[in-house]
């Protein structure tokens, strides 16, 4: 297939080139939900509270949403194999300060800041050298899945895994944890070779990387301050939608005058790239919101240790790694939109049945079947949802395309905790709890909605074996 010959191209097998990549984003999603076992844990350690600790898990997400932009224009200008190391080696430097931290400012400094920072530099390399290395649909579809299964893991089974840990030996190991995972990234990434040369000489807009950067943290903050000062967070609100606005007047004008801009205005002509990439925000915006707020019930309300909320969540991790593997087939046999749709669907439903279960049992195995559905649905559209938004783009957009996605998701991710922390904090009781989880399905529907507006697609091929589809050349989906 054209996918082994890229890999071939690469310097190693393909599926020694995906190990690495995989584990990427497994780990950076590991480090976006583990924390939610360790409210307790560090916040008593820390000597702080359970809004101070989730105060960090957003800074991070925010950071890694704000900066994935810059982060994926870098990749032309660096390479995206170094770019990848590089984000790979302050991740690292970030988990092990983490591990060592004194008190909530220096775990913000190492978790929030430099994982963040290291995670938005290693990101974007993650799905532009998949997009690149594996060119036909099936293949594509084959990777992807696998990589966005090792990131639903991750997300979903970070509870598990960190609570596991955390009761072991101690929330701090856990950040251990991560930095032995960033070694061992390291060493396997050695046999990659980038398929496209960077290009040192090639203009970085910072006006237009500040301007980003600080319109997506001045609205995630808003979003924070809701519980705390309504009208603070609406002038940041307000704030952060002029900042943005102003973004965009910046790259309109780059471009008027011929410059390079940050991010090209052709990337929001493509209406399939556009509902594409509003899946992938309410995904990663429902995936981590009842990630967090499942994990703050069961711990807060219900009185569970780390071990026992991990071992809850075990069910949206068998749902979402069963249906992400499942990938390449599903490709062969629906169409994307359907998947997508589908995957909304089941989703919605899962917390419906949450919440209905919940309600009536007191128990702890009333969580499996809504978790369950939860990651079965979470798993169907998540590598669609990618390879829509990717396939969209030439080869020489893939790094703005890949920035601007994973940027999208991880401001969902962010979004996510901002929102349903938000409704959780201001009263941790089961009201609180069945408003958050409630609102989450709202937007869940929205989602939904933006799926149903993309384009009927062709019969999907019945073989993994046949057209083989340029990398970006546009599809229909």
């Amino acid at each position: 297939m054209a996918g082994t010959a890229a890999g071939a191209r690469g310097g190693a097998g393909p599926r020694r080139v995906l190990v690495p990549l995989a584990l990427a984003q497994f780990i950076c999603s590991f480090a976006g939900s583990n924390m939610n076992v360790m409210i307790n844990d560090i916040s008593e350690d820390l000597d702080t509270t359970v809004q101070g600790v989730q105060v960090a898990i957003t800074i991070f997400l925010l950071v890694m949403a704000a900066l994935m932009i810059p982060g994926g224009k870098l990749t032309d200008k660096w390479g995206r194999k170094r770019c990848l190391l590089a984000g790979l080696v302050v991740y690292g430097v970030g988990a092990l300060l983490s591990a060592a931290a004194p008190g909530l400012g220096v775990l913000i400094l190492g978790n929030s800041i430099l994982e963040g920072v290291g995670t938005a530099l290693l990101i974007p390399p993650v799905y532009i050298l998949t997009t690149l290395l594996f060119t036909d649909t099936a293949s594509r579809a084959r990777a992807f899945g696998a990589i966005m299964a090792m990131g639903g893991i991750g997300a979903a089974a970070g509870p598990l895994i960190g609570g596991l840990i955390t009761s072991a030996i101690s929330w701090r190991a856990a950040f251990v944890f991560q930095a032995l995972v960033i070694v061992v990234i390291v060493v396997l990434s050695r046999g990659i070779a980038d398929p496209l040369p960077p290009d040192p000489a090639r203009p970085f807009d910072t006006v237009g990387a500040v301007l980003s950067a600080a319109g997506l943290v001045l609205l995630v903050t808003g979003i924070l301050a809701v519980d705390d000062n309504s009208w603070l967070a609406l002038g940041l609100l307000l704030a952060g939608a002029l900042v943005l606005v102003g973004f965009f007047a910046w790259v309109r004008s780059r471009e008027r005058a011929g410059r390079e801009a940050l991010l090209s205005t052709d990337l929001f002509r493509n209406r399939t790239s556009n509902l594409g990439l509003v899946t992938q925000n309410t995904q990663w915006l429902m995936l981590m919101g009842i990630s967090f707020t499942v994990a703050a019930y069961l711990q807060v309300v219900r009185g569970y240790d780390a071990i026992e909320t991990g071992v809850i969540f075990t069910a949206a991790t068998l749902g979402i790694l069963a249906s992400s593997l499942a990938a390449e087939k599903l490709a062969r046999r629906r169409a994307q939109r359907t998947l997508i749709m589908a995957g909304f669907v089941v989703t919605i439903a899962g917390i419906a049945v949450l919440l209905a279960l919940v309600a009536r049992q007191p128990g702890a195995w009333a969580f499996a079947p809504g978790l369950l559905l939860i990651g079965l649905g979470l798993g169907v559209m998540l590598t669609p949802s990618v390879n829509v938004v990717q396939s969209c783009f030439p080869e020489t957009q893939q790094g703005e395309i890949s920035g601007l996605s994973r940027s999208i998701s991880n401001l969902g991710s962010s979004l996510g905790t901002a929102i349903a922390g938000t409704i959780l904090v201001a009263g941790l009781s089961k009201g609180a709890y069945a408003a958050a989880m409630a609102a989450l399905a709202v937007v869940g529907v929205g989602g939904l909605i933006a799926a149903a507006l993309l384009p009927r697609a062709d019969r999907p091929p019945a073989t993994g074996t046949g057209t083989t589809t340029p990398p970006g050349a546009p599809q229909r989906q």
